[in-house]
């Protein structure tokens, strides 16, 4: 770690309790010092700032990702009058009412059935087909701006590679892309801490959007077939069911918003750790399995979703934590992949350490679905930029978006 802990930093090591202002400067740079810092504390520590107990420790988040008293929905347990849980402001109910749809947001057996029908259209596709599309694009990408002898390679690189394949996947327009991103920005940012309604009102906007936009490809897609997503999708059956249209443009609208976010930030942060440490590029890539080894220490050193929320679905004790029927946690993905518990010296960025499993993808039955997708755009994209860059180096000091609980780059310049 070479970061300082944020000023707003506060613990009290009596009561396991920490006071630290997401959006602070430091902690945005390099929210690691900060997880650190709660490790004395225990597995968890309680976050003022947002009334929310987080875990930090590898073994205890793996664990509670598979833990079945824990889940992504409560309200097919309870009713909002029993816990006491206010109804969904009017303005937000278009976005809610997409979210709700989801695999992401649903636990068995909705999850079951939701997740069985995208995981046979998505992995049907094998993905690994897709390799030599994803080379000549990383190549079509660098030709234009290798000329140029520097660039902010997230707006040149990381960002265009995993749109333009989600969206050739779907069948969608490629040229629609900057729509799309647009579209998948302005959601995501209903998932951040302390949004404003300015916030609310533009994700509402741009899920009605997106459905829309959606639709006309479903319903074209119905009569005419076509070898991508949307039709699979469509076509996807298990035990006589299929998915229902709003369950289908929900699916699609998450595999590009998920994809897409996490991709990016994936590629950035892990060119940049590749900078930093000083990685023998020519060596490691070179080598049988290198390129997959640098994707994985990559995801696990600074991976792009840092929380992964959970409802507690029945009364429990976890850690000698009292939770109720309908509280919430926090799974700092982020702070278990630097656990010293599992990984040796996790500050280091070494694809020479041992393997062991990492959380970046999280655990149990929501672990990603594009997780194969994810890896192959990284040992793709990576071995090309440093092949075609032999000298690529940072021109600038990297910035991180302040856009927790992802964490991801805004941009990054480098020269060659």
């Amino acid at each position: 770690m070479s970061g300082a802990l944020p000023a707003s930093f506060a613990i009290d090591a009596a009561t396991a309790r920490v006071r630290l202002d997401q959006h602070d400067p430091a902690f945005v740079a390099d929210p690691y010092v900060a997880f650190a810092a709660t490790r004395a504390l225990g597995p968890a520590f309680f976050w003022e700032d947002h009334r929310l107990w987080c875990f930090t420790e590898a073994e205890a988040v793996n664990a509670l990702l598979r833990d079945r008293r824990l889940g992504r929905e409560i309200l097919h347990v309870a009713t909002r009058e029993e816990l006491g849980m206010p109804e969904e402001p009017a303005h937000t109910r278009p976005f809610y009412d997409l979210d709700r749809l989801t695999m992401l947001s649903r636990e068995p057996p909705a999850h079951t059935r939701l997740r069985t029908l995208v995981n046979r259209a998505f992995v049907s596709r094998q993905i690994e087909r897709l390799r030599p599309r994803i080379a000549t694009l990383c190549h079509r990408l660098i030709d234009g701006f290798e000329a140029a002898g520097s660039v902010d390679l997230i707006a040149a690189f990381a960002t265009p590679i995993p749109v333009t394949i989600i969206a050739e996947m779907m069948g969608v327009p490629v040229d629609m892309a900057p729509q799309l991103l647009d579209w998948s920005h302005r959601m995501v940012a209903m998932y951040q801490f302390g949004r404003s309604t300015e916030t609310e009102l533009s994700a509402v906007a741009a899920t009605e959007a997106f459905v829309g936009f959606l639709r006309g490809y479903v319903a074209e897609r119905r009569g005419a077939p076509a070898d991508d997503l949307i039709s699979v999708l469509i076509a996807a059956e298990a035990d006589g069911e299929r998915l229902s249209e709003d369950e289908l443009i929900a699916s699609c609208i998450l595999l590009l918003n998920a994809g897409h976010e996490a991709t990016v930030h994936s590629i950035g942060n892990a060119v940049k750790a590749i900078l930093e440490s000083g990685l023998d590029t020519a060596g490691w890539f070179a080598r049988p399995g290198g390129p997959e080894a640098v994707a994985e220490e990559a995801l696990r050193f600074d991976p792009p979703l840092h929380l992964f929320q959970r409802y507690v679905l029945e009364p429990c004790e976890i850690a000698g934590i009292a939770f109720s029927k309908g509280d919430s946690l926090g799974l700092l993905l982020g702070a278990a992949n630097r656990d010293a518990a599992r990984f040796a010296d996790p500050d280091r960025f070494d694809p020479a350490r041992p393997v062991r499993p990492h959380l970046a993808f999280g655990a149990g039955i929501h672990f990603c679905i594009g997780a194969p997708l994810a890896r192959l755009e990284l040992e793709v994209a990576l071995p090309i930029l440093f092949e075609r860059l032999p000298r690529l180096a940072l021109a600038g000091a990297p910035r991180y978006r302040d856009s927790w609980h992802f964490h991801g780059l805004e941009r990054l310049d480098v020269a060659w």
